[in-house]
């Protein structure tokens, strides 16, 4: 497998931590963003949406979005789980997920905030714009979490879907100065993944694109 990504992408990094939580390996590929190689006719073949991470695989398919390859993983690998045996554990993990990768991520990337500056916002209100996106989604996912059994994990004992989401965006919010104060449980949570191999070898800055 090879997967493309770049090492700051918070999508491609949920992907690394994945393979690495289920032992498997993917050849990096890295596509700089900052440099726009993701509108490279080459790649768009590889993904039209011009987004990382991209998956391909030994026999040359290509998969996209990373909770979708998270759980093309989980199906092919199934041990260990990153999503509970139950149904409504199941939907809770996707709901926690789904609130970052689908409701914080995108509204904060790269492409976006670059849109905003084209419509003639400055740096300021272009990082203010991030950290209001990021501080409001992340209380709502702390609040996602009340009632559920006490950690050291989003969702238990050992780290899944959730806390693969959770990590990256994490640091994202700290890059752009969100007080994280308010949020000691994913703050345990994070502390908690952050002693396991498959998070620290997932790091941008354990990448070979790493600058």
């Amino acid at each position: 497998m090879r997967l493309h990504g770049y090492h700051r992408s918070t999508a491609a990094w949920r992907v690394r931590i994945a393979l690495g939580l289920k032992g498997l390996s993917a050849e990096p590929v890295a596509v700089h963003l900052r440099n726009g190689e993701q509108r490279s006719e080459a790649f768009l073949r590889l993904n039209p949406q011009g987004l990382v991470p991209a998956l391909e695989l030994d026999d040359g398919i290509v998969l996209t979005q990373s909770l979708a390859i998270c759980e093309y993983l989980e199906e092919i690998h199934p041990d260990p789980p990153l999503l509970p045996r139950d149904p409504v554990g199941r939907a809770r993990v996707r709901a926690f997920s789904l609130a970052i990768a689908a409701d914080i991520h995108p509204v904060q990337n790269l492409k976006v905030l670059n849109r905003l500056r084209a419509l003639g916002h400055g740096e300021e209100q272009v990082n203010a714009w991030a950290r209001t996106v990021i501080a409001e989604g992340l209380a709502a996912c702390q609040a996602l979490l009340q009632g559920e059994r006490a950690g050291p994990f989003c969702f238990g004992d050992q780290p899944g879907l959730a806390d693969i989401c959770l990590v990256p965006q994490l640091f994202n919010a700290r890059r752009f100065g969100v007080d994280l104060t308010p949020l000691p449980r994913l703050l345990a949570a994070e502390a908690a993944c952050l002693t396991l191999p498959a998070f620290a070898a997932a790091a941008p800055e354990r990448q070979p694109d790493s600058e």
